[in-house]
C-alpha cells in the first residue's frame, strides 16, 4: 500500500509551517495569503495529499454533518425538498447523512443512531418527535428543527407554511366559484398539516355560513386518494367538489373521477396542497396550495446555522405563506 502523505510533508515541500496547510484545508483559509495558499495546494497536488476530515472534526468538535430524518415517504413532495436541502447545504460546506424510519419504526427509534453520527444539526421532516427524544437531543447540545411540522415544545424549533391560512384560501376559492356540495380528505391523523389545513378550511366554511361538509380519512398516498374520493362518489351526496390535503392523494382523488366517466374541473373540482411538480403536469393541471420551500428551507437553515454559532439562541417557529396556484382542476376560476 501506497504511504499516506501528511500535512507536514506538504508544509515542508511548500515552505510554509504545518499551521498553515491546516488552515488552507479549513474555513480558516482566508486567513492565509493568496500566495501561500497557492504554494500549499500545488504541492498537495504534486505530492497527492488529501486531508483528513475526521481528525479535523475531533479538533474543531464539529463534523459539519447535518441529520435529515425522514418518516416513510409516500409524498413526491419530500423527495423533492430532500433534492433542495443537499444543494443548499453543499453551498455552506455542510454534508448530510439521511436518515429513514420505515415500516413500523417511528422517529424516536431512529434518534440514537442518528446521534451516534455525532450530527451538529437534526432536520426532521415528515415525522415528528417525543418530548423525551427532544429532551435527549437537548441536553447532548444537538439543535433540532423540524421541517413542515410543528409541536407545542419550548426546546423544538419548526419551520411550517401557513397552512391554516391555505385552507382557508381553498375555502373560499370553491364558494366564490359557487361550488355547493363540498369535501375534505384528511391526511395522516396524528399530523399537525394535515390538522392544520382541515382547520383553516372548516373555520372558513364555518364563517361563511357553510355547515355541510363531508369529511372522510386518507393516509397521504396516492392510493388513498383515489379510495376515498369513490367513497364519496358512493355517498347519498356526492361532492362537487373537494379539498384534499396533500397533492399525491389529490391526483389518486382525479383519477378515480376519471374512472367513473366524470371530467375533473366541470363535473367535480379538486384542489390539492403542496403543489409538486407533477400538479403541473398537463395529464393533470392541479389547483393547488403553493408551499414556498425554497424560502422554508432558507428559515430552516438560518435557524441551524444561529445556535450552532450560538447554542443559546431561543427556539422558534416561523410559518411561510403560500399561494392558490390556480390551474384546470376547479371550475369558474
Amino acid at each position: 500500500m501506497a504511504k499516506k502523505v501528511t500535512s507536514i510533508e506538504v508544509a515542508k515541500r511548500a515552505g510554509v509551517s504545518q499551521s498553515t496547510v491546516s488552515r488552507v484545508f479549513s474555513d480558516n483559509s482566508p486567513n492565509v495569503s493568496a500566495k501561500a495558499k497557492q504554494r500549499v495546494l500545488q504541492a498537495a497536488t504534486e505530492l497527492g495529499y488529501q486531508p483528513n476530515i475526521i481528525a479535523r472534526m475531533m479538533s474543531t468538535r464539529q463534523t459539519n454533518i447535518i441529520g435529515i430524518v425522514m418518516a416513510t415517504v409516500t409524498s413526491p413532495f419530500y423527495p423533492y425538498v430532500l433534492d433542495k436541502f443537499l444543494q443548499e447545504m453543499q453551498a455552506i460546506d455542510r454534508q448530510v447523512l439521511l436518515f429513514t424510519a420505515s415500516g413500523s419504526q417511528s422517529v424516536d427509534d431512529v434518534l440514537p443512531l442518528v446521534l451516534q453520527y455525532q450530527v451538529d444539526a437534526l432536520i426532521v421532516t415528515s415525522a415528528t418527535l417525543s418530548s423525551e427524544m427532544v429532551e435527549i437531543a437537548t441536553q447532548r447540545g444537538t439543535p433540532v428543527i423540524l421541517f413542515n411540522r410543528s409541536v407545542n415544545n419550548p426546546n423544538v424549533n419548526a419551520v411550517c407554511a401557513e397552512n391554516i391560512a391555505g385552507g382557508a384560501l381553498v375555502a373560499d376559492a370553491l364558494l366564490d366559484t359557487g361550488h355547493e356540495r363540498l369535501a375534505f380528505i384528511a391526511g395522516v391523523q396524528n399530523t399537525s398539516t394535515s390538522q392544520e389545513r382541515e382547520q383553516g378550511f372548516t373555520q372558513r366554511l364555518q364563517e361563511r355560513g357553510y355547515d355541510s361538509l363531508q369529511r372522510v380519512q386518507g393516509h397521504y398516498t396516492y392510493e388513498s386518494g383515489f379510495a376515498m374520493t369513490d367513497t364519496l362518489l358512493d355517498s347519498d351526496t356526492p361532492p362537487d367538489a373537494i379539498f384534499v390535503a396533500n397533492d399525491i392523494m389529490a391526483i389518486g382523488a382525479i383519477d378515480a373521477l376519471r374512472r367513473r366517466g366524470l371530467t375533473v374541473g366541470e363535473d367535480v373540482s379538486v384542489v390539492g396542497f403542496d403543489d409538486i411538480p407533477m400538479a403541473g403536469w398537463d395529464g393533470y393541471q392541479l389547483t393547488t396550495i403553493r408551499q414556498d420551500v425554497d424560502t422554508m428551507i432558507q428559515h430552516t437553515i438560518e435557524i441551524m446555522l444561529m445556535q450552532l454559532s450560538n447554542p443559546q439562541t431561543p427556539s422558534e417557529t416561523r410559518y411561510v405563506t403560500g399561494e392558490l396556484v390556480v390551474r384546470q382542476s376547479v371550475r369558474g376560476l
